[in-house]
């Protein structure tokens, strides 16, 4: 008789060590199912520098806790720095079609969270936020006096900011400086696109492809 109630004794105590256990549940989902707030009152310091770099606790948005790496957590929030240029430092000739073209910019001096696209020559935000949006062109080419001449930010294809104006001629002679340059704050979403275009009332017109006079940025802010 007694080994039986030893047997029934340690299958009960092996039932209690291998059930889950809920605290203001009773239908624990984990090991220890809590259904409140969570508090130590006594949490230990830890300097151990391999350990901090990969010991972030989490919660999931059912409450499950998880751990995670610094690094997973700082690369899924880095904000956009992004600076281009072209390729190639050659001129660069380009086709004028109803007034406006495209400007092919092709390369990367650098792009943290890799959201520029170099054969699209297009910028696709992967947050959700305020960006600061930077453009320069310079003409490779002479402007003639009352050529139009300028440049534009769209985001979707719909221009949000444009600097765009004929030269100004003194006695036939263009005066004004072949540089057309944008700076503005835009608010963006994941699926917004960026593209630059050059806006003319040239038939065709020449780039230099020096990264010091053909170049953008774009910056998150916010």
């Amino acid at each position: 008789m007694t080994k039986k109630y030893t047997f029934i004794l340690l299958l009960f105590l092996n039932n209690i060590i291998t059930a889950q256990v809920g605290i203001e549940t009773t239908s624990p989902t984990a090991t220890l199912d809590v259904n409140g707030k969570l508090r130590v009152r006594n949490l230990p310091s830890y300097n151990s520098e391999p350990a901090i770099k990969d010991s972030i606790v989490i919660s999931d948005g059912l409450g499950n806790i998880k751990r995670v790496s610094s690094k997973q957590i700082y690369n899924n929030n880095i904000k956009t720095f992004v600076k281009g240029s072209f390729a190639s430092t050659a001129t660069l000739s380009l086709s004028i079609l109803s007034g406006s073209v495209k400007i092919p910019f092709d390369f990367v001096d650098f792009d943290v969270n890799t959201e520029f696209n170099t054969t699209t020559n297009s910028f696709s935000p992967k947050q959700d936020g305020i960006y600061e949006i930077n453009v320069q062109i310079k003409s490779g080419g002479v402007l003639s006096a009352s050529t139009n001449f300028g440049v534009s930010i769209l985001n979707n294809g719909v221009i949000v900011n444009r600097n765009n104006f004929p030269n100004v001629g003194v006695l036939g002679v263009n005066v004004t400086p072949p540089i057309r340059y944008l700076n503005t704050l835009v608010q963006l979403t994941t699926t917004d696109i960026i593209t630059f275009r050059i806006n003319s009332d040239l038939l065709s017109i020449t780039l230099l492809g020096t990264k010091e006079d053909c170049f953008f940025t774009i910056k998150q802010v916010r």
